[in-house]
């Protein structure tokens, strides 16, 4: 078996935006002064799905959502060329090719994302090829059914609403949610009193027994959040996600040697070379990286493997069908995000207007399917109308 041929498609949402609120989330842009559309960079309305076909018939699909347009461009010039003709059960072989031949400029951010798009659709033609779940060619099942966090909750002065949106996550039976801080070190002690009174709203709604994850998207820098963290720990959050950008490894290490309380990362971190790096200065007590980013399945794996030997959890950033056939097969990952599904606002609701057959929570879990091979992923018909689609 060959494959034979890569098709790239864009799919760029042109259907109903809820625009979000003022302060709906920190990002790393706010300590800039801004005209113009701060959170610009937060959100994205597109969508890049690369099919994989091979000389056999089977077309695996895999996917990206960081800069679609841009990354179809590095998988049409540079990574199709690399991988057609070659056998997709060499996929450490292409990987590696993918890797080093544009090594130049494509280790990190949106090369990388280009890779791991490829590289998920070679694993879902594996799949396919042996009938088997992907999840069952990583180390099969390690857990009768993934626990499930909610993972919304942005930030809201009105703390009724806020409120509103959590119960009705607890009244779906889930026991840990994820809310987003709206200020940061611009907005002064008044947006650190408004932060604490929403982490305050939402554990004395949750009670004891629910986990309450705490996400910053790395719009704090190093002087905030030191003074933010002994603020916050008698809320005893599970954990503290992206406190600082992503490049200051050495903030990461700081805080999380305050320990008041667990620190996550990786949503931003890219191949195993990078989270070697966290786990070796021990920056992090939980890593979240995002399949579709990180390099795909192929590096992944290795990452599991490495944060098994540390003894440190894995819990992929985003939901994504990707994410949890990982999350099944590794004893590294007890549990997996959800993003409810909603009207576009961010983005990360994309994934289910491009692809249908990612499970739905049943009381905080879900299941993945034994016999259904490959990803488990089609392309949804239902929403083509709402989207351009680049060729």
């Amino acid at each position: 078996m060959k494959i034979k041929a890569i098709r790239t498609r864009v799919f760029e949402w042109k259907g109903k935006v809820v625009p979000p609120q003022a302060h709906f989330c920190t990002n790393a842009t706010d300590i800039l002064y801004e005209r113009g559309d701060a959170m610009g960079s937060f959100r994205f309305h597109g969508w890049l799905v690369v099919e994989v076909e091979t000389d056999t018939g089977i077309v695996g699909i895999g996917n990206c959502a960081l800069a679609p347009r841009v990354a179809k461009e590095i998988v049409d010039l540079y990574l199709a060329p690399i991988a057609i003709g070659e056998d997709p059960f060499d996929y450490e072989y292409i990987w590696q090719k993918m890797y080093r031949r544009t090594h130049a400029w494509g280790r990190k951010g949106i090369g990388m994302a280009a890779i791991s798009a490829v590289d998920l659709a070679i694993w879902d033609i594996m799949g396919k090829a042996v009938n088997k779940p992907v999840f069952k060619l990583l180390g099969g099942r390690t857990k009768e059914k993934i626990w499930t966090y909610a993972s919304k909750l942005y930030a809201n002065d009105n703390l009724d609403l806020f409120l509103e949106e959590a119960q009705g996550y607890l009244n779906q039976g889930f026991t840990a949610l994820k809310m987003r801080f709206g200020y940061g070190p611009k907005d002064g002690p008044a947006g650190m009193r408004k932060n604490i009174e929403q982490v305050r709203a939402l554990r004395e709604l949750a009670g004891p027994d629910v986990d309450i994850m705490l996400e910053c998207y790395m719009g704090w820098t190093l002087e905030y959040a030191r003074r933010m963290l002994p603020k916050l720990a008698e809320f005893e959050p599970r954990w503290l996600e992206e406190p600082v950008i992503a490049d200051d490894i050495e903030g990461y290490v700081e805080l999380k040697k305050m320990g008041i309380m667990p620190i996550s990362g990786g949503e931003h971190e890219f191949t195993s070379y990078g989270f070697k790096d966290l786990l070796e200065r021990r920056a992090v007590d939980v890593i979240q990286y995002d399949t579709n980013r990180v390099g795909g399945i192929t590096a992944a794996r290795k990452i599991n493997a490495m944060a098994e030997a540390w003894s440190v959890p894995v819990i992929p950033h985003a939901g994504q069908m990707h994410n949890y056939h990982l999350t099944m097969a590794s004893t590294a990952s007890p549990m997996a995000e959800f993003f409810p599904v909603f009207d576009v606002e961010v983005g990360n609701e994309l994934f289910y207007y491009v692809f249908k057959g990612e499970p739905q929570p049943v009381d905080g879990y879900i299941q993945l399917d034994d016999n259904t091979p490959g990803l488990g992923l089609e392309i949804s018909e239902e929403y083509l109308k709402d989207f351009n689609i680049i060729e």
